[in-house]
């Protein structure tokens, strides 16, 4: 097998039959082999039962495949466990596929001597984006767009996002799986659900090592934005959990803290309120919402902080 797409799900069945039809109306160029896999992470719902019907009216090489242990990492790790192809090309259940999406990223493996390929990600919403989400903030959508020209990227300013990436099977052998301490864990509604980190995490790693990657500008998919992600909740818990895992992953004992908190970081978030409060006044609240987003992930950071520390202390307590 040259290809599988996996395509990891958790209770958005509503969502498959528009990504699966997508799939299906691909325009393959040279041949090659390829499969889709499934990856149903823990649903309650009828996914297995629809992707199974699905798979029955043969439009492609389907195949589901269950992962109980909660959680996006989890899931991508059971697809590139269970999946055949030498190349592994991941999407979510709320991407749309352009009809040359598929042989784009083959034809980039086939003549760049490169590990990653991702591609564009364009943003699909059934209504008008809110005021206060100005474009300087569409990435924390899944927007991903570095231009017309297809170029190499370095790995770490410039990566594949998840909703449209691609990487050889023999990378994984090389620097390992998707880190399960990170990334989304169920439906990304609630605050400790909503974590990212992981495709970050995974292609630094594989930087680390001289890995090549390439950015295929003809590789565009459409990422359908769902209603929650339009919600000022969203993005201020996206950003507050940000600066909680910086701070988690932080091992370096700083010699001047403060409740466990490093003194310098006390400076960087009273900034932040004032850039806030600044702006709010001179160009109103939706203008100055992404300095909110700040004031939150400082927020989170040193809350963790402080956390690490009293951790500390009992451990030594006890």
């Amino acid at each position: 097998m040259d290809i599988s797409i996996v395509i990891c799900t958790y209770n958005r069945v509503n969502n498959l039959k528009e990504c699966f039809d997508c799939l299906a109306s691909q325009e393959i160029n040279n041949p090659f082999s390829w499969e889709v896999l499934l990856v149903d992470n823990n649903s309650s719902d009828h996914t297995r039962q629809f992707t199974e019907n699905y798979a029955a009216q043969e439009h492609f090489k389907l195949s589901y495949t269950f992962e109980a242990k909660q959680g996006l990492s989890h899931a991508r790790n059971q697809g590139i466990n269970v999946s055949n192809g030498a190349i592994l090309v991941f999407i979510d259940d709320d991407i749309r596929v352009s009809k040359n999406w598929l042989q784009s990223i083959v034809d980039a493996f086939t003549t760049q001597n490169c590990d990653a390929v991702g591609g564009r990600i364009h943003i699909k919403s059934l209504t008008k984006l809110p005021k206060w989400i100005t474009p300087d903030m569409y990435g924390f959508l899944g927007y991903q767009d570095f231009g017309d020209e297809s170029r190499p990227m370095d790995g770490y300013k410039e990566f594949p996002f998840g909703g449209n990436m691609a990487v050889r099977r023999s990378v994984f052998d090389k620097i390992g799986l998707f880190d399960t301490e990170m990334g989304r864990k169920g439906a990304g509604l609630k605050k400790e659900e909503l974590f990212k980190g992981e495709e970050t995490d995974f292609f630094h790693r594989l930087a680390d090592v001289g890995g090549q990657f390439y950015y295929q500008s003809d590789a565009l998919v459409l990422h359908k934005i769902l209603a929650h992600q339009l919600k000022p909740k969203f993005f201020l818990m996206l950003h507050n959990n940000a600066g909680l895992l910086q701070a988690r992953n932080d091992c370096i004992v700083y010699p001047r803290v403060l409740l466990g908190i490093p003194l310098f970081v006390f400076p960087q978030f009273m900034r932040s309120i004032g850039d806030y409060l600044l702006l709010s006044i001179i160009n109103g609240p939706n203008s100055a919402f992404r300095q909110l987003m700040n004031v939150a992930y400082f927020w989170g950071m040193m809350r963790e902080f402080h956390k690490k520390q009293l951790a500390l202390q009992s451990h030594t307590f006890l």
